[in-house]
Protein backbone atom coordinates (compact mmCIF):
# COMPACT_ATOMS: atom_id res chain seq x y z
CA UNK A 1 0.00 0.00 0.00
CA UNK A 2 1.27 3.61 -0.95
CA UNK A 3 2.13 5.69 2.01
CA UNK A 4 -0.66 8.17 0.39
CA UNK A 5 -3.62 5.96 0.54
CA UNK A 6 -2.57 4.67 4.53
CA UNK A 7 -2.37 8.45 5.31
CA UNK A 8 -5.79 9.05 3.48
CA UNK A 9 -7.45 6.05 5.03
CA UNK A 10 -6.17 7.07 8.38
CA UNK A 11 -7.25 10.68 7.44
CA UNK A 12 -10.66 9.11 6.96
CA UNK A 13 -10.88 7.35 9.94
CA UNK A 14 -9.73 10.59 12.26
CA UNK A 15 -12.49 12.62 10.57
CA UNK A 16 -14.99 9.86 11.35
CA UNK A 17 -13.94 9.77 14.81
CA UNK A 18 -13.71 13.30 15.04
CA UNK A 19 -17.48 13.50 13.82
CA UNK A 20 -18.91 10.53 16.46
CA UNK A 21 -16.98 11.87 19.54
CA UNK A 22 -17.92 16.23 18.84
CA UNK A 23 -21.94 14.91 17.72
CA UNK A 24 -21.79 12.97 20.98
CA UNK A 25 -20.60 16.35 22.91
CA UNK A 26 -22.77 18.73 20.94
CA UNK A 27 -25.57 16.30 21.47
CA UNK A 28 -25.03 16.52 25.63
CA UNK A 29 -24.63 13.18 25.69
CA UNK A 30 -20.96 13.56 27.49
CA UNK A 31 -20.00 16.31 30.04
CA UNK A 32 -16.44 17.48 28.87
CA UNK A 33 -16.01 20.09 31.42
CA UNK A 34 -15.08 23.64 30.47
CA UNK A 35 -15.58 22.86 26.78
CA UNK A 36 -14.97 26.01 23.80
CA UNK A 37 -17.82 26.48 21.92
CA UNK A 38 -16.33 27.55 19.02
CA UNK A 39 -13.56 25.17 19.32
CA UNK A 40 -16.02 22.33 19.47
CA UNK A 41 -17.84 23.54 16.51
CA UNK A 42 -14.89 23.85 14.32
CA UNK A 43 -13.60 20.87 15.27
CA UNK A 44 -16.75 18.88 14.79
CA UNK A 45 -17.18 20.66 11.11
CA UNK A 46 -13.85 20.00 10.46
CA UNK A 47 -14.54 16.30 10.76
CA UNK A 48 -16.63 16.30 7.61
CA UNK A 49 -13.73 18.26 5.33
CA UNK A 50 -11.26 15.42 7.02
CA UNK A 51 -13.09 12.59 5.24
CA UNK A 52 -13.14 14.37 2.16
CA UNK A 53 -9.02 15.15 2.57
CA UNK A 54 -8.51 12.15 3.63
CA UNK A 55 -10.32 10.89 0.07
CA UNK A 56 -9.16 12.50 -1.85
CA UNK A 57 -4.99 11.90 -0.46
CA UNK A 58 -6.51 8.10 -0.66
CA UNK A 59 -7.18 8.51 -4.48
CA UNK A 60 -3.31 10.78 -5.21
CA UNK A 61 -6.53 13.39 -6.35
CA UNK A 62 -4.86 17.39 -7.43
CA UNK A 63 -7.24 18.90 -4.89
CA UNK A 64 -5.92 16.63 -1.93
CA UNK A 65 -2.99 19.75 -1.39
CA UNK A 66 -5.33 22.59 -1.67
CA UNK A 67 -7.63 20.66 1.06
CA UNK A 68 -5.24 19.64 3.50
CA UNK A 69 -3.43 23.17 3.31
CA UNK A 70 -6.83 24.37 3.80
CA UNK A 71 -7.28 22.02 7.07
CA UNK A 72 -4.04 23.40 8.39
CA UNK A 73 -4.37 26.80 8.03
CA UNK A 74 -7.93 26.91 9.47
CA UNK A 75 -6.85 24.62 12.01
CA UNK A 76 -4.40 26.87 13.00
CA UNK A 77 -6.25 29.76 12.68
CA UNK A 78 -8.91 28.22 15.98
CA UNK A 79 -5.18 27.10 17.69
CA UNK A 80 -4.59 30.86 17.52
CA UNK A 81 -8.53 31.98 18.69
CA UNK A 82 -7.72 29.44 21.32
CA UNK A 83 -4.56 30.28 22.39
CA UNK A 84 -6.18 34.30 22.53
CA UNK A 85 -8.98 33.00 24.41
CA UNK A 86 -6.57 31.38 27.10
CA UNK A 87 -4.38 34.64 27.43
CA UNK A 88 -6.96 36.61 28.58
CA UNK A 89 -8.47 33.83 31.13
CA UNK A 90 -10.92 31.93 29.45
CA UNK A 91 -12.10 28.39 30.70
CA UNK A 92 -10.65 25.42 29.06
CA UNK A 93 -9.83 22.05 29.44
CA UNK A 94 -6.00 21.28 29.26
CA UNK A 95 -7.40 18.39 26.99
CA UNK A 96 -8.08 20.92 24.32
CA UNK A 97 -4.43 21.71 23.69
CA UNK A 98 -3.14 18.35 23.63
CA UNK A 99 -6.16 18.21 20.84
CA UNK A 100 -5.61 21.43 18.74
CA UNK A 101 -1.66 20.42 18.65
CA UNK A 102 -2.33 16.68 17.49
CA UNK A 103 -5.30 18.16 15.10
CA UNK A 104 -2.26 20.79 13.45
CA UNK A 105 0.52 18.46 13.37
CA UNK A 106 -1.60 15.72 11.73
CA UNK A 107 -2.96 17.96 8.67
CA UNK A 108 0.87 19.77 8.11
CA UNK A 109 1.97 15.76 8.02
CA UNK A 110 -0.78 15.18 5.75
CA UNK A 111 0.42 18.07 3.86
CA UNK A 112 3.61 16.84 3.40
CA UNK A 113 2.28 13.65 2.60
CA UNK A 114 0.03 15.30 -0.42
CA UNK A 115 2.49 17.43 -1.61
CA UNK A 116 5.00 14.50 -2.08
CA UNK A 117 2.48 12.26 -3.63
CA UNK A 118 2.17 11.90 -7.54
CA UNK A 119 -1.71 13.42 -8.31
CA UNK A 120 -4.16 12.25 -11.03
CA UNK A 121 -6.86 14.56 -12.11
CA UNK A 122 -4.97 17.91 -12.51
CA UNK A 123 -5.89 20.21 -15.68
CA UNK A 124 -3.35 19.87 -18.09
Amino acid sequence: MKVAQLAGGVAVAFGLLTLVSGGTVLMGAVDMGAVVPFVLWFNFLAGFAYVIGGILLWRGHHLALPVALAILVATAAVFAAFGWRVATGGAYEMRTVGALTLRTAFWAAMAMIAWTTPRVGRAA
